[in-house]
């Protein structure tokens, strides 16, 4: 199944003790709330909860223990406070899912439920989605997609802040998505680095919502405001690498203590001014302020519309090298042979004017020769040929001979070739679904491999993704007449190219392959033909552009493709 990411989707986040703006011991507006308590009783009710929390310890859990005969439990990756978050197999989808699980006595079960129960109808695919929340025997327990293509913001910003187009992106998709949330009663309260995901396709992903809260028990009063300051807190770190307040977080360093919260462009040279400035508004809870004294935005939808009233910034374009001038040779400069004393001169040198043509009468007689030994010559050697061809037709008979015979052999005969074995080939280091090629070939359509959904479409965005496709083992060298490909996206368009591949190997270059046909199609069926007779073992099936679909039970909408029977003759 999927291999472990760093964005493992676990809600149960760890990093960061206290949320940025919901006080501790509060929980969400979604409708699980837990009594509210005021001052010295706020912290009573949290040290009974942990306390309650910890003498709830669900049953003995392990690798391999299974849920409602489905789910089966492959890696614990967060164990906190009574729950517990893994990583897991649908054996009935055939896919990894996360899984949090609670006792069904733990304190916060029942927010939990419904927490999860209320996120799952909002069906909003710029949020992890929730599969699934049970209540069964003594669990309970949520389960919820696992993203391994995705990275966690606080891992991407360990590599530095993010470029002014990536940060707009970050700021406007967020927001946007807590706003469509807060539209439906959801909230969030613990916005951070960590519950932040990017795609490899550069969407952005929410984890977390209104679960993280009640997993935590955490309440807010005015949650609207509280979600926007931690989108502008991300803002913020994404402008400068640096967290927004006094106390280091999520593996960057916090603000020089006593200074307060200085604008980005006055942290980092070079910053944005106009997303600095949406930074300090968002802030405003800490007592920000923007330099122009716009006004402040303190919930999401505002800060969506400020973003969308900025002038767009564009993606930085590709930097391309201007090639050095042409430089002649010493042919080109009429000094071939000879020796330069000084060789800045050489390119200064004038090309020696070519001698003119024979013009005289010698000249012309001497061309009108040459002219008829040309044409006698061409006309011996017909003659020559003709009588050749003659001959072996009438010594040998037609089909028997070698050149029949081989000619024979560079013709299709449209036999089918037994697929061998097969593995799907990522050059970049980023596979899709390597354990799911098997199904491309073996005879049953129901099941198939798929792609990654991606933004950019229906041609790759190269800068992301060059290609997807599978390498196919024939066995032995084969004779090749065509493929045809059963796919399951229809749509414009889907493009598919075929290359004769040295090996199995994920990584060969694709600049040391030979392309040997390719298709273009809009329906579901690609008919791939040859663009000269080729003979190979193992074969490239490379797609570079996919059409867009919708969203369903196996991944979010976006252009994506996939292969359910493939076969090749001969």
């Amino acid at each position: 199944m999927a291999e472990r990411s760093t964005a493992a989707v676990d809600v149960a986040d760890t990093s960061g003790d206290q949320p940025l703006t919901a006080k501790a011991e509060k929980a969400t507006d979604d409708g699980a709330k837990p009594d509210k308590a005021s001052g010295a009783e706020k912290e009573a009710v949290g040290t009974d909860d942990a306390a309650a929390a910890a003498d709830a310890q669900p049953s003995e859990l392990h690798s391999g223990h299974k849920l409602a005969k489905r789910y089966r439990l492959e890696e614990c990756v967060t164990r906190l406070e009574g729950f517990s978050s893994w990583r897991a197999v649908d054996e009935k989808l055939r896919r990894a899912v996360g899984v949090h699980i609670l006792p069904a006595d733990h304190p916060r079960a029942r927010p939990v439920l419904s927490a999860a129960r209320s996120a799952a109808l909002l069906g909003d695919p710029r949020f992890v989605q929730i599969l699934d929340a049970v209540e069964e025997n003594d669990l309970v327990y949520v389960v919820h997609e696992w993203l391994p293509d995705a990275t966690d913001l606080a891992t991407v910003l360990a590599a530095g802040p993010l470029e002014p187009h990536d940060a707009y992106q970050l700021v406007s998709q967020v927001s946007q998505a807590m706003a469509a949330a807060h539209r439906e009663g959801l909230s969030h309260l613990r916005i951070n680095p960590g519950s932040v995901l990017r795609t490899e396709s550069g969407q952005y992903r929410i984890r977390g919502l209104a679960i993280m809260a009640a997993l935590r028990g955490l309440t807010c009063d005015e949650p609207q405001r509280s979600d926007t300051e931690a989108i502008g807190a991300l803002l913020y770190a994404a402008l400068t690498q640096r967290w927004p307040y006094e106390n280091d977080a999520y593996g960057m360093s916090g603000l020089p203590k006593g200074v307060g919260l200085i604008a980005p462009d006055q942290v980092r040279a070079g910053v944005h001014r106009g997303l600095s400035e949406l930074a300090m508004r968002a802030l405003v809870n800490d007592g920000a302020t923007a330099s122009r004294q716009e006004q402040p935005c303190t919930t999401p939808d505002e800060l969506a519309k400020a973003v969308a009233a900025m002038p767009r910034i564009r993606p930085p374009e590709t930097a391309f090298t201007t090639p050095p001038p042409y430089q002649r040779t010493q042919y080109q400069q009429g000094s071939y042979g000879q020796a330069a004393r000084n060789p800045m001169n050489r390119a200064t040198q004038p090309v020696p004017t070519p001698p003119p043509p024979l013009q005289s009468r010698t000249g012309k007689a001497l061309k009108w020769c040459v002219s008829a030994l040309l044409i006698a010559a061409l006309g011996l050697g017909s003659w020559q040929l003709a009588d050749t061809l003659l001959k072996q037709e009438n010594d040998t008979s037609g089909s028997g001979t070698p050149q029949a015979n081989a000619h024979h052999d560079t013709k299709p005969n449209g036999k089918p070739l037994k697929i061998e074995d097969a593995a799907e080939y990522y050059p970049d280091g980023r596979p899709q679904h390597p354990d799911q090629v098997r199904y491309t070939y073996d005879k049953d359509s129901s099941t198939y491999w798929r792609s990654m959904s991606y933004r950019d479409g229906p041609d790759m965005n190269p800068h992301f993704k060059q290609g997807v496709g599978i390498v196919y083992d024939l066995g032995a060298e084969q004779r090749i007449g065509g493929a045809s490909i059963d796919l399951h996206y229809a749509g414009p368009h889907t493009k598919v190219t075929l290359y004769a591949a040295p090996s199995l190997s994920p990584s060969t270059p694709l600049g040391s392959m030979k392309r040997i046909g390719g298709a273009d199609t809009s329906e579901t069926v690609a008919k791939v033909s040859l663009d000269s007779p080729a003979k190979a073992r193992y074969v490239l099936v490379w797609m570079t552009a996919m059409p867009y679909a919708p969203g369903d039970d196996y991944s979010s909408a976006g252009y994506k493709q996939a292969i359910r029977e493939i076969s090749f003759t001969g």
